[in-house]
């Protein structure tokens, strides 16, 4: 976003009207407004995934009907093939008019499986009923070996270690058989490579390792969602046994960038006050993330953080609740559709990290009733 653009924003989002009557509100309960409101648009696929992030299959559209149906109905596309061969099933990059509907590969079906539904689910496609089983195997079908080690991966593996067990395999159409406990071995190996930096960083006592779109960070979404991916694998003890300490290491390594990264953030704050909007948003981004995939790895393999690192679960939950409060004050919240007509990127971050951030919050918040 050129500087120009973003100084306009700031002066537009802070000469934006207050609210009649100022009440008290919770980076809580901003997260999950800022989500289940503006996640809702049936004609919003990639949006609608994000709220079934949050919500799950609970989720709806604005129009009443589940997020996946909607998502179905609307966006899946049936591809023929040779006969005798099934149908491939498709969801575009983006839609016609530039809307994003699966700009990472895999995303809806790992959103659907993640969000609980069995393979015998099915979903109304334009043309008729399809299930989830048919989703999952033209994903198998399309998969290639390289994107085991891409940062676009994230969300394939995470859906196939999803439906595969160790020591399962299956065909893809260039009738190459894909062994997971190989796919995921790779994978594991590329999220070390590309925390190579920041473990070096770590080891050398240094304060932070400076972002420069380099290895973790060319990923996107900083490489969260490929730490989730991969880390999520370990749900399966022999699989624990088999990774042993590289497994901590990798959690130790996201630990460190808590205390990286938030330097950079707050000195650029300082250093770029008209940047202010999407510094916030990219800090809203990074702990609601981080948020995310800690507690997942906890829920998933069962890992229990170590005193220094619940400390520092609770300085990733403070530093998002104080950039939460900090990007409602600038009324970038408040303002997501006049927002959306300007930089609509950036609108679309505000709806996609605030559903994450909300879920990183709440995997981390007391059970009901604790005390």
């Amino acid at each position: 976003m050129p500087p120009s653009s973003v100084a306009l924003l700031g002066f537009i989002l802070s000469a934006s009207p207050p609210s009649p009557v100022s009440t008290p509100v919770s980076a809580a309960s901003v997260l999950h407004a800022q989500c289940r409101t503006h996640a809702a648009d049936p004609k919003n696929p990639w949006a609608l995934a994000h709220g079934m992030d949050l919500d799950g299959r609970a989720f709806r559209a604005r129009d009443g009907r589940p997020a996946s149906d909607a998502i179905v109905a609307g966006f899946l596309r049936r591809e023929s093939t040779d006969a005798g061969a099934p149908a491939r099933y498709v969801f575009d990059a983006f839609a016609p008019d530039g809307t994003p509907v699966e700009p990472h590969p895999a995303l809806q079906v790992k959103t659907f499986l993640l969000s609980g539904y069995p393979l015998s689910h099915t979903f109304p496609a334009s043309w008729g009923p399809v299930s989830l089983r048919d989703l999952v195997a033209s994903l198998q079908h399309d998969f290639r070996p390289a994107l085991a080690t891409s940062p676009d991966g994230a969300w394939a593996l995470d859906a196939l270690s999803h439906v595969l067990k160790p020591g399962g395999s299956f065909q893809n159409d260039a009738g190459e058989t894909m062994r997971i406990d190989a796919v995921m071995d790779a994978a594991l190996g590329t999220l070390e490579s590309a925390h190579s930096a920041l473990a070096d960083g770590m080891k050398a006592g240094r304060a932070e390792v400076p972002k420069n779109k380099q290895g973790i960070y060319a990923h996107p979404c900083g490489g969260l969602h490929f730490f989730q991916a991969v880390m999520g694998w370990a749900r399966f003890p022999s699989v624990r046994k088999a990774w042993g300490a590289r497994l901590d290491a990798q959690v130790d390594v996201l630990v460190y960038r808590l205390g990286s990264e938030a330097r950079q953030y707050e000195a650029a704050l300082v250093a770029a006050p008209a940047y202010r909007i999407p510094v916030l948003v990219q800090m809203v981004k990074f702990y609601g993330h981080w948020l995310e995939a800690l507690g997942r790895y906890r829920n998933e393999t069962g890992w229990k953080p170590t005193p220094a690192q619940a400390r520092s679960v609770a300085e990733a939950r403070a530093a998002l609740e104080s950039a939460t409060l900090r990007l409602e004050a600038t009324g970038a919240f408040r303002d997501t559709a006049t927002l959306a007509l300007k930089e609509p990127q950036l609108a679309l971050d505000l709806v996609g990290d605030a559903c994450h951030a909300a879920r990183g919050w709440d995997l981390w918040s007391p059970p009901s009733g604790a005390k």
